[in-house]
């Protein structure tokens, strides 16, 4: 029979093996898409210690509101999110979420749909904190008239919908290009090399080199000094889309980073309880091999 302390070491090389062998398997790209990556100056929440940056919170939420919201829902979002722990306007003085002012604001600046509760009609009020963000469109149909006959995909969770997460949206916002030559892109269609898709019937070339990426009916939506940024963040095309893709990182995970402290903590634990255990171990049956 093999010894606890063979057992013991053999499972635990095992754990950390999984474990390198997960951090170390590469990002695939989806549909032939090219590789998402991160900005130049990356961020600030990735991996185990990452946290958010508020400012960053902040300035993507300026660009969600002023650029993504005229198409694109969070319907999973509330506006007293936006305040509470890790969130863009957190703010300790406020323990609730619903009194902080700057949360209050926002939501003033939003109206939802609602119903008279005298006499059933239907009406429109001005948001509280406890709404969520309301649809830029009253319905599906409605929003597929607006957009080229493409429904614009809710933003709630898509860092978590779409492979790449954070860096798939930041290098899709980067990433429009022109066309190679011989690819045949229908009017009102745009070229990312970044956009999952299959563009084999499109192109016209050697079928064993087809171009990277697919067409959406997205038109670029950002662009150089498009959103003006209250801390003095220069607005290039890069700054906007790192920080809208770190405001919907957040918005998909906003309890990320107590998480991380949550998993750190439960690794130390059961690091010192294996020590303690192998020590045991070695007390009980020393000398008796």
């Amino acid at each position: 029979m093999k010894s606890l302390k063979t057992i013991g070491l053999k499972t635990v090389g095992a754990l950390i093996a999984a474990t390198v062998m997960a951090s170390a398997v590469p990002a695939l790209a989806a549909g032939g898409a090219q590789h998402a990556h991160e900005p130049k100056e990356g961020f600030s929440f990735t991996g185990p210690f990452g946290t958010y940056d508020q400012a960053q919170l902040q300035r993507g939420y300026k660009v969600y509101r002023e650029v993504c919201a005229a198409c694109h829902s969070m319907n999973l979002l509330s506006f007293r999110n936006l305040g509470e722990k890790d969130g863009p306007f957190y703010d300790p003085k406020f323990k609730n979420p619903n009194d902080n002012p700057v949360v209050k604001q926002i939501a003033s600046e939003f109206e939802v749909a609602d119903i008279d509760s005298e006499t059933g009609d239907a009406i429109t009020r001005k948001a509280t904190t406890s709404d969520r963000f309301p649809a830029p469109f009253p319905n599906t149909a409605a929003a597929a008239a607006s957009n080229g006959g493409a429904v614009p995909p809710d933003l709630s969770v898509i860092t978590k919908a779409r492979h790449g997460g954070a860096s798939y949206v930041y290098s899709l916002l980067t990433g429009y290009k022109a066309p190679p030559a011989g690819l045949k892109i229908a009017e009102g269609q745009h070229y990312n090399p970044y956009f999952p898709g299959d563009l084999t019937s499109a192109w016209s070339g050697d079928h064993k080199h087809v171009p990277a990426g697919g067409v959406l009916a997205m038109a670029p939506p950002l662009s150089a000094g498009q959103v003006t940024f209250d801390d003095g963040r220069e607005s290039t095309l890069s700054h906007q889309a790192a920080d809208v893709a770190a405001f919907l990182e957040w918005a998909g995970e906003p309890k990320a980073t107590l998480r991380k402290k949550t998993g750190v903590a439960v690794l130390a634990y059961l690091l010192l309880f294996f020590g303690l255990t192998y020590a045991s171990y070695r007390m009980v049956w020393r000398g008796k091999h």
